[in-house]
């Protein structure tokens, strides 16, 4: 069975052959990449990563492990010295190398330690400490009052949409009677008016 030591140093290999692209149109499929770069490179993987600061979580960049390390570099090096399109889009991708924190996968450094101990009144970062977990609660707190108040407004936005809902059913009906009894044909015909005109206009 492999060691964790074995493992984190593969990993570090897999990152050393992969390239992180950015810039790319959400048009850009895994085929596309593929395509894209197997003319210079054996594509291993493909992993896109969500944009979740936007609109929506369509990805702009990815992943993309290579068979090795210094084709990897060549890559780089042809996309930062020339215009690289992908999928026809007229924006240039951007690549840089990747690094360990872009994977969700990575594993633990092998005879990593992490030490948590208490501070006392008397430690020089108790004070330090102290400020920051108050912090820490004021800005759950600020979230949470925020999140309230979307949610009041949602609601109050979906009554309002409801009683608008209401009254345009409402109207229509109204309309809808006032036709089927002969009653806008009448006046019409009182006033000179064309129904059928006037009617398909209200549509």
């Amino acid at each position: 069975m492999e060691s964790s030591a074995e493992k984190y140093a593969a990993f570090k290999q897999k990152v050393s052959r992969t390239v992180y692209l950015d810039n790319m149109s959400p048009q850009v499929t895994e085929s596309v990449i593929r395509t894209a770069l197997d003319q210079f490179a054996t594509v291993k993987n493909v992993k896109f990563i969500p944009n979740y600061i936007g609109p929506s979580n369509q990805p702009q960049c990815a992943l993309v492990e290579l068979d090795s390390a210094k084709k990897a570099k060549e890559i780089l090096s042809m996309i930062a010295g020339y215009p690289f399109m992908m999928s026809g889009q007229p924006r240039p991708v951007r690549a840089r190398p990747a690094v360990m924190e872009m994977f969700d996968d990575q594993p633990i450094k092998p005879n990593r330690k992490i030490k948590i101990r208490w501070l006392e009144p008397s430690d020089p970062d108790f004070e330090l400490a102290k400020e920051v977990k108050n912090l820490t609660r004021k800005h759950a707190a600020e979230v949470e009052f925020l999140d309230k108040l979307l949610l009041e407004d949602e609601e109050k936005l979906a009554k309002q949409q409801e009683e608008t809902l209401k009254v345009h059913y409402k109207k229509f009906k109204m309309i809808e009677g006032i036709m089927a009894d002969k009653t806008a044909h009448r006046l019409a015909r009182k006033y000179n008016l064309h129904v059928a005109d006037d009617w398909a206009r209200l549509d």
